[in-house]
This record gives structure tokens, sequence and C-alpha cells, in this order.
């Protein structure tokens, strides 16, 4: 039986309110609530994404100095769980549990807590693919979007000091499932053997810094992914690589600085894995990483790569 199902609830420590209200607002995300103290934003399906001030009393020391991210929830299939995990997390520093909410830290140091998932079930229209054995899509072009509508927080991926321990607290406390992995220097996780490619990606560096790299938000498809990017782009955000794809997960992407800490990601059509798969062993390099990406991003007005000419005429072939 599936336990851990993804993640429900992620909170950023920030004190720039004012950016990090727009930012998200132009990501896609609903402001739910705005206090003082904390805003409130929701995906989709219901996930929500909080900011709190950096110095808020209620989470442990962040992982790092500056914006980023202080707690992951993660919800689960049902409250027999949480009373199960419950059991197994006494001892564990940091050890909560209170509202229905299960919370420890990580060996990272990270807060992670654990809750019947309160995400709901939606169905979206989403494009369909043609290839050369199945057409799917007939008499219908393919969906061009204006902006994203993120459905749900996806992954998180986070830079650890001892790659093993902290794989070793996952899977063996939570049943998280190695998918692919570096070896000694990466691992991707999934919640459940049923699942898509990652939900956690662990990454130890020479230097075993410790801190958050991005969080990626799912949207519907490949459009998605570069309807959003553009839009994001036309707000005046910053690229830091994309759109491009990932030949590991084969999953399509677009990241940009995000001033609440780290990077974000939309990202779509990742491999589905189950039971069956067999988890293999990369070796870092460029290629590794992306199949194919756009360094710098494409311009939202002109759909070219930045700080390059834009078409002329009305066609490409009208040229002087």
């Amino acid at each position: 039986m599936m336990k851990v199902i993804g993640i429900d609830e992620i909170t950023y420590g920030a004190n720039d309110f004012d950016t990090c209200k727009k930012f998200f607002s132009d990501w896609g995300l609903s402001l739910t609530n705005e206090s003082t103290s904390k805003l409130v934003f929701s995906t989709l399906n219901g996930c929500r994404v909080n900011v709190v001030r950096e110095d808020d009393s209620a989470y442990p020391e962040p992982i790092e100095s500056g914006p980023t991210l202080r707690e992951v929830v993660w919800g689960v299939s049902s409250s027999d769980v949480v009373t199960e995990f419950a059991q197994r997390l006494a001892t564990v520093a940091g050890y909560r549990n209170e509202n229905g909410r299960v919370s420890c830290i990580d060996p990272t140091g990270m807060l992670v807590s654990f809750q019947l998932t309160q995400k709901k079930e939606i169905e979206v229209e989403c494009g369909e693919s043609n290839t050369w054995n199945s057409k799917p899509r007939r008499n219908a072009a393919s969906p061009i979007y204006d902006r994203a509508y993120p459905i749900e927080v996806g992954h998180v991926v986070f830079f650890v000091k001892d790659l093993e321990a902290v794989e070793k607290f996952y899977v063996e406390n939570f049943g998280f499932v190695p998918s692919d992995r570096y070896p000694g220097r990466g691992v991707f996780l999934r919640c459940d053997p049923d699942g898509g490619h990652h939900d956690l990606f662990l990454l130890q560096t020479p230097d075993k810094k410790v801190g958050l790299n991005h969080v990626a938000f799912a949207v519907r498809d490949i459009h998605e992914v570069f309807g959003g990017g553009l839009h994001f782009d036309r707000c005046g955000w910053k690229t830091q690589l994309g759109p491009g794809r990932h030949p590991i997960s084969s999953a399509y992407f677009w990241y940009f600085v995000n001033p609440a800490g780290g990077l974000i990601e939309y990202y779509a059509d990742e491999d589905q894995l189950d039971e069956n798969w067999q988890p293999r062993e990369f070796e870092p390099a460029p290629t590794r990483f992306a199949e194919w990406a756009v360094d710098g991003g494409l311009d939202g007005y002109t759909r070219r790569q930045k700080n390059t000419e834009a078409p002329e005429g009305k066609f490409l072939t009208d040229r002087k």
C-alpha cells in the first residue's frame, strides 16, 4: 500500500514579502491568505506554498543563510500511516506530533513533516503528442498557453553533507525508493515504487555544502512549460537555464532564480516507474543533466533565445 503520496506543503523563509508575493503570483499560484507574518499560496490541486519571515521562531535554524526552504510536508495515504511514522520518529531530533502532523529534523537539518494528504484529485485537459506509432490527437492543434498554473509541487532537491545517511533516513523510515543515482554524488528517490521518476533528489558536492538546490512544480504538458516560462520572462524574472529536457527523467524543464531561495522549475512529462524498474548509475556530465537546453532562456516577446535578433517580417521568409 502506498504510504507517502507526495509533497503536500512547503514553507520558505524570506523577508521580502512584496517581491515574493509578486513572484509566486506570476508563477501561477493562487494567494489564499496574507498577513504581516505569512503568505499562503495554493496550486491547482491544493498543494500549499508558504512564505514566512526568516526569523520565524516556529521553525528550526535554517540549513543555510539567507532565503531558503524551511519545511517540507509530505502527504500520506491514511491516518494510520501518520501513527506509524509517529512511533518510528519518536526518538528522532525535533520530534513533534500535533494537529494531525508528525514532524522531525532530517540529517540535513531540514524540518520534515507528514500528514494525511490535503491535496484534492483534479482533472485537467492536456495536450497529446502524435508519434509515428500512435496518433491520439486528431483534428485538433496542440495547445498554446499564455501562462502556467502549476498542478502541484512535484519534487525538491537538496545539497547534503552525507548522501548515504540522508538516503538511508528516507528509505528506511518512510519507504522511499531509489530510481537512479550518481554513485557517491547523488540519488533520485521516489515516494513509492509506482510513481514519477523522483520526488526527492539529493546531491553531495565535493565541498559537501548543505542547502536548497530547487523546488519543481508540475504542469500539464510541454506546452505549459513553454507558455509558463515565456510569461514568467515577460514578468521580468530571470532564467537560470531552460527550456530544456532531462535525459535521465525525460522531463522537460525551465529553471528560474527564486527570491525565496534556490531555483524554481516548471516541468512536465517525467518517466513513470513501477516495481519492475531497475535503478541505473550515471557519471555526472553536462550531457547527463540536459539532452538539450537553452542557456539564458527565451525572450517572452520574440519567442527567441535571449540577446538574439528578432524576426523582422510576419514570416521568416520576409527578409530584406
